[in-house]
């Protein structure tokens, strides 16, 4: 399969703050990409394929990065053609075509369909009818991969050498289907869960800024129950040294219908939520 070196605009697109005068507050949004790499190769039907997006999730924060002068980074390619919120060896050995040069070490994510390369699209329908070479995936990791970690380890070392600290926001959202099981009977569904891999990835004051203030506005919080936190947040999480990455998951039928995939009514006033969140967690840390 022939392969074509990305542009950074097929990778990657950065919301930089105006002037040095910026929160010690990140954002970053790693499952929203909707740009389709033609040598993905896939198999299944595009509908299935685009249900493992973060939908909309960019959209949603890009307004409340902007208005509170937050750095912000989009990956624009999808999470279904390599996932950056995975470790570099969590692989199925069955999914390559060939030997891997390099050791594997595959978690549950990866055996569940949704490892660093995604076998399994929405409505678990197999992504590939096929197996994947090494050449495709090590295409993959260094023109996708390691330029997106590249790229938001510049933007929180940075924010790090300017205020000592930084307060990093992973942003996601979870369908309420996967939700059904976990929170069935007299638990309703959370509209967020936060993560922060059982209290090491942040500090304490960042996830409670966040709880707070989505609280205050009525919904309904979780803690680290059913998702804790990936990759991201274990890279660049290191609260005793001023590094503190939370990741946040939203309930997809907060603002949107999941079956159809168009946006419902609640969405503009998520919108205004999440800026007022921003807005709160940056007037905290930069306090």
């Amino acid at each position: 399969m022939k392969h074509t070196q990305p542009d950074i605009g097929e990778i990657y697109e950065v919301s930089a703050p105006n002037g040095s005068n910026y929160p010690p507050l990140v954002l970053d949004s790693p499952h929203s990409g909707t740009l389709y790499p033609a040598d993905f190769g896939f198999s299944c039907p595009f509908d299935s394929l685009r249900l493992n997006e973060d939908q909309m999730i960019d959209d949603l924060y890009d307004q409340a990065a902007k208005a509170n002068n937050v750095p912000f980074i989009k990956a624009l390619f999808p999470r279904s053609y390599i996932d950056v919120n995975r470790a570099e060896d969590d692989i199925l050995p069955e999914l390559i075509d060939g030997n891997y040069p390099n050791h594997l070490t595959p978690t549950q994510k990866s055996k569940g369909g949704h490892g660093l390369i995604s076998n399994i699209a929405g409505r678990n329908i197999p992504i590939y009818n096929r197996k994947l070479s090494v050449q495709e995936i090590t295409h993959r990791l260094e023109n996708y991969y390691h330029p997106y970690h590249t790229e938001l380890d510049k933007i929180l070392n940075k924010c790090l050498v300017d205020h000592g600290f930084y307060w990093h926001l992973d942003c996601h959202s979870m369908s309420s289907s996967t939700l059904n099981s976990h929170y069935a009977g007299s638990h309703s569904q959370p509209d967020f869960i936060l993560g922060d891999k059982d209290g090491t990835s942040c500090d304490i004051a960042l996830r409670r800024n966040v709880q707070s203030s989505l609280k205050d506005m009525g919904y309904q919080v979780a803690v680290n129950v059913l998702y804790k936190g990936v990759e991201i947040v274990k890279r660049y999480g290191d609260p005793a040294k001023g590094k503190n990455s939370l990741q946040i998951e939203i309930n997809k039928s907060l603002y949107m219908n999941e079956a159809t995939g168009k946006i419902n009514n609640h969405y503009n006033q998520l919108k205004e939520n999440l800026d007022k969140m921003v807005k709160h967690c940056a007037e905290r840390a930069s306090a």
